[in-house]
């Protein structure tokens, strides 16, 4: 498989999927993953998620924002890490972007809800595995 091919097909499987591995570092040194729901995502470059400002998530990534990101299709065999980093928004503009209805069984205050956060990822690099293929591509 060629680099772009992998490429392409990490993006397939980017744009398909609702839900993300999110991979933070812990104070214990050891890798975290949490599944998050996938809200938007510009190519392999800018994906977004929104969680509790309150939680465990928040708190690593303020102390380290190098994360990874994990796509997998289960019944393909397929999966996409790709590695970046990580910010914390919430700047109301990023906050409504990704405003859902239902959100308010989470956030009761509504899009103003201190405990409610975005996180956007800026992706570096990533790896496409497909089919006994292993391609590292940069982003």
């Amino acid at each position: 498989m060629e680099k772009q091919e992998a490429v392409n097909q990490g993006l397939e499987l980017v744009n398909s999927s609702t839900i993300a591995m999110l991979g933070t570092n812990g104070e214990d040194g050891f890798p975290h993953i949490k599944a998050m729901l996938k809200m938007v995502n510009q190519g392999l470059k800018k994906i977004w998620f929104s969680t509790n400002t309150s939680s465990k998530r928040v708190e690593q990534i303020k102390k380290n924002p190098k994360v990874c990101v994990y796509f997998v299709d289960p019944n393909e065999f397929k999966g996409l890490m790709l590695v970046g980093n990580i910010k914390i928004l919430q700047d109301k503009s990023s906050r409504q972007r990704l405003w859902r209805e239902g959100f308010e069984r989470y956030y009761p205050l509504g899009v103003d809800d201190p405990d409610y956060s975005v996180l956007c990822f800026t992706g570096l690099w990533g790896n496409f595995y497909h089919s006994l293929s292993n391609i590292d591509f940069e982003i």
